[in-house]
């Protein structure tokens, strides 16, 4: 198959280049090389064809798909946001940008779909109460500003984190969650119209090589990761008793390949979501823990802030994925997190850039 892959210069992206090549597809690549994303260390995998521009252009879009069998769309502005002045970056990033593929991949008669979606989409994870499973509401500033972290049941007691599925209610709390349900969304409403095949893949926590080192809107595992390169101990907020499911980019990478195979069997108007994690819990704290001894660092500081809107427990059961693509976890997270903790990442992003 002829694959193109949007965002393909990105960490995830460019992790997924690597898998495709290695079973001997023939990969496309469009990514704008956005500074703020990549500063200028984005050097495109020279065996692939690279088409530089952005997804929002419809006259770009429509050349990179030409000969196109299946889109792996991975482009979007990532994170959780640093204020409301990020919104109208987040909207026409991510869904204006996929609402341009879509429409491409319509006229150019290209069926098949992998959507890069998050676990964001489910806000705070699944708790078991006195009344059953539950998804409580988001904690007030008055609650963590006293150091009560833990959702309240109606008992008053701490409810208790479960594994989430992906028939979880959807209950996204920020402008970039909003944004991937959308994407979610159109794609379904793109294979419903031309009877093609989406897979949207609700990443959890992923890690690994070559991820962004600095730039705002890093992930937590970057973050402590630089903090334990430049000789700091990585702060912990809260009582780093969030439990997350950290997963790596090589498996991310198998499973997007998982799916784009699985779009080719399925029937017109298919779309499924599908949760990517380890399935196995961790915590925050696990991780700065692990990071800082694998690199000999300094042990990490549970320094109790916070920051409001955080959720505090959300976990993965991927099992629908292993279930109905064949796909598992192959990196465990000590060996993932003893390779992380010396790897090389991106490049710093520079003011402004």
């Amino acid at each position: 198959m002829t694959l193109l892959i949007t965002g393909g210069a990105g960490f995830i992206g460019g992790t997924i280049v690597e898998a495709a090549l290695e079973r001997g597809e023939t990969v496309r690549v469009l990514d704008s090389l956005r500074a703020d994303v990549h500063g200028d260390s984005a050097k495109p995998d020279p065996r692939v064809d690279f088409v530089e521009g952005d997804v929002r252009d419809a006259e770009v879009v429509a050349s990179a798909l030409a000969g196109v069998t299946v889109v792996c769309h991975q482009a979007a502005k990532v994170g959780l946001g640093v204020d409301m002045s990020d919104t109208v970056d987040y909207v026409a990033s991510n869904d204006l940008g996929t609402a341009v593929l879509l429409t491409a991949m319509a006229d150019a008669g290209v069926r098949r779909l992998v959507l890069a979606s998050s676990m964001v989409v489910y806000g705070e994870g699944a708790y078991r109460g006195p009344n059953g499973v539950t998804q409580p509401p988001a904690r007030t500033a008055a609650d963590l500003e006293a150091g009560r972290f833990d959702p309240l049941g109606t008992d008053g007691e701490p409810l208790e984190p479960e594994l989430i599925d992906e028939t979880f209610p959807l209950d996204p709390r920020n402008v970039y969650a909003i944004t991937k349900l959308t994407q979610e969304y159109l794609a379904t409403s793109w294979a419903r119209s031309t009877g093609g095949s989406v897979a949207a893949l609700r990443y959890h926590n992923v890690y690994g090589p070559g991820m962004p080192q600095n730039t705002p809107y890093a992930g937590v595992a970057s973050l402590f990761r630089s903090a334990v390169e430049r000789g700091e101990a990585p702060r912990v907020f809260e009582d780093g008793a969030q439990r997350r499911d950290f997963v790596h980019v090589r498996d991310v990478a198998s499973a997007n390949l998982a799916a784009l195979d699985h779009t080719a069997t399925t029937a017109p108007g298919y779309s499924r979501a599908f949760n990517v994690g380890s399935g196995v819990v961790h915590t925050i704290g696990d991780l700065a823990t692990a990071l800082s001894e694998h690199a000999g660092g300094l042990p990490p500081v549970v320094t109790g802030e916070f920051r409001l809107g955080d959720v505090r427990h959300i976990t993965a059961s991927s099992e629908r994925l292993r279930t109905e693509l064949g796909w598992s976890p192959t990196v465990s997270f000590d060996d993932g997190m003893r390779e992380f903790a010396t790897a090389p990442l991106r490049a710093a992003v520079q003011p402004g850039g």
